[in-house]
């Protein structure tokens, strides 16, 4: 069986990767958890053998870390059913399941959804696990337990260590004992890079492109390309039983038009969520603001003040610069911190971890 280890160094050799001592200091415990997983099961006489416990991996540290590069090396290399989902999703997918679960009349609907996921896989590579819905706080636990106890191995990332997850949420203290089950059943690591190779890669480049031209979306798809290797689909965050969509989610990257995310009836509590999912939002096609699109304008001015305040690097194409996107109507002085927002954001260093 080639070592993760071994993977890691021939692309370090290509010059696919540059080497990184916190990356390369969490190869052993991939590795371990790669040679566990794929060691045949044992079967009974007369029964189906269970695979023996096996301890996960809670990956977490700074933004652009390479926590998910990392991850996605590991998943590709593994020959047992493995599934890599962003948190979000999943658990979406879970209460999605549940309901109809209900709708059949079963008493517990939580039990066949997870023997389902259960019997899918054998790796459960989350991305970004994060959690902000009591919705999810509450079933987080039960769900986890079952996972671990049917010989599910889940290898996640996060950019908090598990003390912060569902911080200063509603009836945390509820919650808690799935922080414990974590510690208890994944090695938790920190990952303390000195690098941000996402800022890194954008260093340089222009973040804030006017008119929304060919020649515009041509350099946004390359730095979309480069960020994510062009794959995405879209992420869908539960916000207070509402569905909110990133349309082009990947690697805590996500793509949006102007009108999806300020043509939507969409809150404070939406764009919080939009903010506290991804690190990079590349928005596109800012139009002109007045008093004829106001409501979109209003929605655009909270996404940014969320955006700001949640440092996400912002990408974006507009009809025009910042000071010049709303000249006319209601609200074109609240605007202008907006604009100044959008200039300072524009800043190759913006938004850079600080220490």
């Amino acid at each position: 069986m080639t070592r993760l280890s071994d993977i890691y160094a021939a692309k370090v050799a290509s010059g696919e990767l540059h080497a990184d001592d916190a990356q390369e200091a969490i190869l052993p415990e991939f590795d371990r958890i790669r040679e566990a997983v794929e060691t045949p099961v044992k079967k009974g006489w007369f029964r189906k053998a269970k695979p023996e416990p096996v301890k996960g991996l809670y990956l977490w540290g700074g933004v652009g870390r390479g926590k998910s590069m990392m991850m996605d090396l590991f998943v590709e290399s593994l020959s047992v059913p493995v599934r890599r989902v962003h948190f979000h999703a999943f658990m979406q997918e879970i209460h999605t399941g549940m309901h109809e679960a209900r709708q059949r009349g079963v008493e517990d609907a939580l039990a066949p959804v997870a023997e389902a996921v259960a019997e899918s896989v054998r790796v459960l590579a989350f991305d970004e696990m994060q959690i902000t819905d009591i919705t999810d706080a509450m079933i987080v636990g039960r769900l986890f337990e079952f996972l671990f106890d049917a010989g599910v191995v889940v290898v996640t990332t996060s950019n908090r260590i598990p003390d912060d997850l569902y911080k200063d949420g509603l009836n945390r203290q509820l919650f808690l004992p799935f922080i414990d089950l974590i510690k208890e059943r994944l090695t938790v690591w920190e990952m303390a890079s000195p690098r941000d190779y996402r800022q890194n890669r954008l260093q340089g480049n222009q973040v804030y492109f006017v008119q929304a031209n060919r020649e515009a979306r041509a350099d946004i798809d390359a730095i979309w390309k480069d960020l994510t290797g062009g794959e995405a689909e879209p992420l869908a965050l539960t916000v207070k039983g509402r569905a909110v969509t990133i349309p082009a989610y990947r690697n805590g990257i996500g793509r949006a038009r102007f009108y999806d995310l300020c043509g939507a009836m969409l809150g404070p509590g939406d764009y919080l969520a939009i903010a506290d999912a991804v690190k990079v939002l590349i928005l596109e096609n800012i139009p002109t603001l007045s008093r004829s699109n106001f409501n979109e304008a209003k929605r655009f001015v909270t996404l940014i003040d969320a955006l700001y305040e949640a440092k996400v690097r912002l990408i974006c194409s507009a009809a025009a610069e910042p000071e010049m996107l709303y000249l006319e109507g209601e609200g074109t002085f609240e605007f202008e911190r907006t604009a100044s927002r959008l200039r300072e954001m524009q800043d190759e260093n913006w938004g850079r971890d600080e220490g």
